[in-house]
């Protein structure tokens, strides 16, 4: 029998994963960096791969657990696990036939690592052979059974010693689809009929919001490429009726890319709007997706918190601080998150949060007010870094008014991530 060649979407599944695992790198960069290769990537192959790609990344941690019983020593070369993960992931998951799983595999494995082939071959023969008495195994592994970091649980239990289990099992899941139409171009019932006259059943759930039953490429949602409508979760799209403004408001979206509470902003009001974030290339996203929606805004790369470096010293009316954190509360739209972020990147990042409270607050007009958010579920990056900051400043309050009714019609308000939405964080503060 010939030699199975080796499938591009498992080639590229691999290389997703090892870029993740090995090199620490996200996988939105990498799968950015993959679809720049114009005129070399079949589009469908690389679909493939990213769904090969986040499925492994989500049972990454039993995965790992499979491949260090059946090995038992580390792999040599370690670039043998992104293959042998997305092998592993299929036969785990009944993805494709065992055969095809197998063989395709071993291939990918051949293709990079010929002298490892045989290694690779042995590996999941074996898997298939031991699986009911690994899948036990793991079970007593709480990195191996839930699939999170031991650190990443051990501080959701603390943080939520009820619900832990539930928020884990969410997270490990697919996330939903929700459209956030542009209401300046379009109406949401008619957008919704015209979703469901092209067979994509949906649910209203937000004032701007329909959430899809079924994802699908946002290349078959009609009016995208015209403005009508963006991609965005529902728990985001709170930020901008949260921020609570008015036409004619200065305002400062301080972290803005890429861009989608920007774009809900200057799709409720008119507004002198100052978008800022240190990517450069991240805030060209920015650019993208406002001029695809017919708004504008000023848009500017650099370091909120240096404000000498770009405040004319005019006050704003409203501020937003969409602060980088964990985003604890979106691992299962990046799965990746999980496994690149360290126990100490935590208190890196809420440093991080401070300063840039400590930066803007100043820049507020009196009777002005800022919305603190994040898409984390740590406390250390929510709740505690408003009680320490509202301790530091006198002249600064909470205000609760108008929080909607997930935040039971108050804040600080910690959304946990659920069937419609993900994990989010906001807390409004009003300067006198």
């Amino acid at each position: 029998m010939p030699p199975v060649s080796a499938s591009p979407a498992r080639l590229l599944a691999s290389e997703l994963v090892n870029a993740v695992l090995l090199e620490g790198r996200s996988l939105t960069q990498t799968l950015a960096d993959l679809r720049s290769r114009k005129g070399f990537l079949d589009p469908r192959n690389l679909a493939a791969a990213q769904s090969l790609a986040y499925g492994t990344l989500r049972q990454a941690g039993r995965l790992h657990f499979f491949i260090q019983a059946l090995a038992g020593r580390p792999l040599a070369p370690d670039t043998l696990l992104g293959p042998l993960m997305v092998g592993l992931h299929e036969l785990d998951n009944q993805i494709s036939p065992a055969y095809a799983a197998v063989n395709e595999t071993v291939a990918v494995v051949a293709h990079q690592t010929p002298r490892a082939r045989g290694f690779a071959n042995a590996i999941l023969r074996n898997f298939q052979r031991r699986r009911d008495e690994l899948v036990q195994q793991a079970e007593a592994d709480p990195q191996a059974r839930w699939n999170f970091p031991a650190w990443w649980l051990a501080r959701l239990e603390g943080a939520y010693p009820d619900a832990w289990q539930d928020i884990v099992e969410t997270l490990n899941g697919h996330p939903p689809m929700t459209l956030r139409v542009n209401r300046r171009r379009a109406d949401i019932d008619d957008f919704a009929d015209t979703l469901a006259q092209a067979g994509l059943a949906c649910r209203r759930t937000g004032p701007e919001a329909l959430t899809l039953e079924h994802p699908v490429p946002v290349s078959e949602l009609s009016g995208f490429p015209e403005g009508l409508v963006s991609v965005q979760d529902l728990g985001a799209q709170m930020a901008a009726p949260l921020l609570d403004c008015a036409d004619g408001m200065r305002v400062l979206d301080a972290c803005a890319a890429p861009g989608g509470k920007t774009a809900h902003l200057l799709e409720r009001h008119d507004l002198d709007l100052l978008a800022l974030d240190k990517d450069p290339q991240r805030l060209a996203q920015v650019t993208e997706g406002l001029t695809r929606l017919g708004l504008r805004a000023a848009i500017q790369a650099c370091d909120a918190a240096a404000t000498d470096t770009w405040w004319d010293g005019r006050p704003f009316d409203r501020i937003l601080l969409d602060a980088p954190c964990t985003a604890s509360g979106v691992v299962r739209r990046h799965p990746d998150g999980k496994w690149l972020k360290r126990a100490e990147d935590m208190q890196q990042l809420a440093r991080e949060q401070t300063r840039l409270l400590e930066a803007l607050w100043p820049l507020l007009k009196p009777g002005g007010k800022i919305l603190y958010a994040t898409c984390s579920l740590f406390p250390a990056e929510n709740q505690d870094q408003i009680t320490a900051f509202l301790a530091r400043h006198g002249d600064a309050h909470l205000d609760p008014a108008g929080f909607p009714e997930p935040c039971d019609g108050g804040g600080p308000c910690q959304l946990l991530p659920g069937q419609d939405m993900d994990g989010f964080f906001y807390a409004r503060l009003l300067k006198p």
